[in-house]
């Protein structure tokens, strides 16, 4: 549990004694007992990784409060262990929920990055879950024992944003009493996942492209420079082609931050997922709501495979937390759902003056309507859904693919 070792003796040193025990395990905390005319070499000890020293002659309760430290240090470092694994057990690539193979692309290139030092941009809209998979990329890279420091640009004023990635020096601006450590130190060795990155601010946008190249920077009202190792993962639901050609965003930034580029699709471009996440947030909502909840009926699901989710994941995730709540069955059906979700969207994607959702949305999303429809109509057999589109069965097969349909009625 701890060594105790006197700096002066026949065949070995206090100090080669820390060494020592530092090479073969350094969790366990080394005390140093020194007379009163060596505490240069105390000093030198502690450089060298000794938990603490004692004079002599030694205070017998002073060592029983020492060992105690010593104690709760270890306990506090063995829980720190704990927690760091249980975070790398939570955020593997493996238990990341999903089947499609949109997805199944994402975590391939995910997990083939993750090792690198390369700086990932993960693109995608709200809800998709970026930080999920910057979390994954985290700890299963080289750095997973380090920090993962997270800042979310768009929860910030413009104004705080500069403080709160590089900190500030003592008096650097009204408020700023005290020394304040940004994300970029608290995350060094590790990794800092900028969130909604198209909102910092040109002038921060420079330090930031310093940080970048040069791995340095200043406090705001510094001039001392900081060297820092860190891993940028950034991230952004926001369209930086267009923020660089209104001049709101700088190229050279993009070109930085855009090493490797991680799309996540949106959750409607991605239907083969929602069986599987529907099941996961009901087992998940049901324990933590002790809820006698197990499943979800066919209609509901079914509902919910034609409701294209403009929130993605975090509103499939909200919609199945309120209907476990509200469920007064074991069986989640449509009752238990919000109304009119297909309604709301299709008057969305197919309304020609609405130009929220892209060309290629729109058009994937009338491909998709029309294929659905036609298994409808033929309740689910394949082969007579595309005869009526008039296409062969492979043909189908292929679109259905491409587009992530489930064909829910085929076993019906």
């Amino acid at each position: 549990d701890l060594v105790l070792t006197d700096y002066r003796m026949p065949d070995i040193s206090g100090l080669e004694v820390v060494k020592q025990v530092r090479q073969m395990n350094p969790e366990i905390p080394v005390v140093v007992i020194t007379a009163y005319s060596q505490i240069e070499e105390a000093v030198q000890v502690m450089k060298e990784g000794a938990f603490d020293y004692l004079s002599k002659p030694i205070d017998l309760d002073a060592l029983e409060v020492l060992i105690k430290k010593a104690r709760e240090r270890q306990y506090l470092i063995s829980e720190n262990k704990i927690l760091k694994e249980q975070l790398k057990e939570k955020y593997r690539f493996d238990a990341i929920i999903s089947q499609s193979g949109a997805m199944e692309t994402v975590l391939n290139t995910a997990g083939r990055v993750a090792r690198s030092k390369a700086t990932v941009l993960i693109r995608g809209e709200s809800g998709t879950g970026k930080e999920l998979i910057a979390r994954a990329i985290h700890y299963a890279s080289d750095r997973s024992s380090k920090p993962l420091v997270i800042i979310n640009c768009a929860a910030l004023s413009p104004g705080l944003l500069e403080s709160e990635l590089f900190g500030h020096e003592k008096g650097a601006f009204t408020g700023a009493i005290s020394q304040r450590i940004g994300r970029f130190e608290q995350a060094h060795g590790g990794t800092l996942f900028i969130d909604e990155v198209g909102d910092l601010p040109l002038q921060t946008q420079i330090k930031l492209l310093r940080a970048l190249q040069f791995g340095e920077f200043e406090r705001v009202g510094g001039n001392q420079t900081i060297k820092i190792d860190v891993r940028v993962i950034a991230a952004t639901n926001r369209n930086l082609e267009e923020l660089i050609q209104k001049g709101e965003f700088r190229e050279d930034l993009y070109y930085r931050l855009n090493v490797v580029t991680i799309h996540i699709p949106p959750l409607r471009e991605r239907k083969a997922d929602l069986p599987v996440l529907i099941r996961h947030f009901i087992e998940k909502y049901a324990k933590e709501n002790q809820k006698p909840v197990t499943g979800i009926s066919k209609e509901a699901q079914d509902y919910l495979m034609r409701y294209h989710f403009p929130g993605n994941v975090r509103e499939l995730e909200n919609i199945i937390e309120r209907a476990v709540v509200l469920a007064r069955n074991p069986v989640i059906t449509i009752a238990d759902l919000p109304q009119g979700l297909e309604i709301q969207h299709e008057q969305s994607i197919f309304n020609p003056k609405d130009f929220s959702h892209s060309y290629e949305e729109k058009m994937a999303a009338f491909e998709r309507a029309m294929i659905e429809q036609a298994l409808k109509l033929k309740h689910g057999n394949q082969s007579q859904a595309a005869r009526l589109l008039g296409i062969s069965e492979r043909h189908l097969r292929s679109r259905m693919q491409r587009l992530n349909i489930v064909n829910t009625m085929r076993n019906r």
